[in-house]
């Protein structure tokens, strides 16, 4: 069984994208993909256009299919505003007084969004196993699900809602916020499925960005260096886990194939003034990163 492994990263899931269309031009087709936060966002549109061409052809080119979701990105995310819009300084102050806090930020146009590019339908259909996680706010546990197991889109919405940043999603009388609070790369639910060979593909290098200037007194930057740098180390964490873990595996006689994928080096990207030039060129050092691991694999 091939899986597809989307990891967390905000709007530098860019990257993701130009690494996923190098996958799937290499011929790779999955049998399942997995997401949390933008992976969660990118692995919903995938298998939503990947059901979409089978309802209408019959069959997935998956080559098309990564395409689509780059023209997606290139169409629909332009600049910050596509994804979000700050809230009134009153309205932050009055909700925050009254313990009604909900985020930095409003994330309605990225709901809108999704509302306007996925078909519940198909996703409930789907051949193709899909999975999204999202933390439990009380119990601190993640939570993954498929669109079987109804409410689905909220989870999506729910694994990509930053902490701090956009408010938590309500889901049966419980708040879920971003899978990336306790998994990055969502390798385990993969492997308890059944996955034997996997391509995982990460936002975060190796190392830590280090900004230069950084204005620790500006809250949503602050949110956001806070958060990259848990979620750096989570990251690195998950990835040396799946790699111990597929080396056991064909020790022991289980064959197991792992591709990682990730930037050599961190990617630079202002998310509160990004611009489609800064979202196509991640797309590009993504494909590139894609193309030179697969090249790489095929040496070896």
């Amino acid at each position: 069984m091939k899986a597809l492994v989307l990891g967390g990263g905000s709007m530098k899931g860019a990257f993701q994208v130009g690494a996923i269309q190098s996958v799937l031009e290499n011929g790779f087709e999955p049998d399942m993909v997995y997401g949390i936060s933008v992976g969660a966002l990118n692995s919903t549109f995938l298998v939503n256009e990947a059901e979409k061409q089978r309802a209408e052809k019959g069959i997935i080119n998956w080559q098309t299919t990564g395409r689509r979701l780059l023209e997606f990105w290139i169409k629909n995310i332009t600049h910050p505003q596509d994804i979000s819009t700050l809230r009134s300084r009153v309205m932050l102050g009055v909700n925050t007084l009254m313990s009604r806090f909900d985020g930095l930020l409003d994330p309605s146009p990225l709901h809108e969004l999704i509302r306007k590019n996925v078909d519940d339908s198909l996703l409930e259909n789907s051949k193709i196993k899909l999975k999204v996680g999202a933390v439990n706010m009380e119990s601190g546990q993640i939570k993954y699900v498929s669109p079987k197991d109804g409410h689905f889109l909220d989870f999506v919405r729910a694994s990509s809602s930053i902490p701090m940043l956009m408010p938590a999603v309500e889901i049966e009388d419980d708040l879920y916020l971003d899978g990336g609070l306790r998994e990055v790369l969502p390798i385990r639910p993969a492997l308890a499925d059944g996955a034997t060979e996997i391509v995982m593909i990460g936002c975060h290098s190796p190392h830590l960005y280090q900004p230069e200037g950084l204005n620790a007194r500006n809250l949503i930057t602050l949110i956001e260096r806070v958060r990259d740098i848990t979620v750096n180390e989570v990251a690195n964490s998950n990835i040396i886990w799946a790699e111990s873990f597929a080396e056991r595996a064909n020790l022991r006689g289980t064959p197991m194939k792992l591709t990682v994928i990730r930037p050599e080096a961190p990617l630079i990207l202002d998310l509160q003034h990004f611009t489609s030039d800064d979202i196509s060129r991640l797309i590009v050092e993504g494909y590139k990163a894609g193309t030179e691991v697969l090249r790489k694999k095929a040496v070896v």
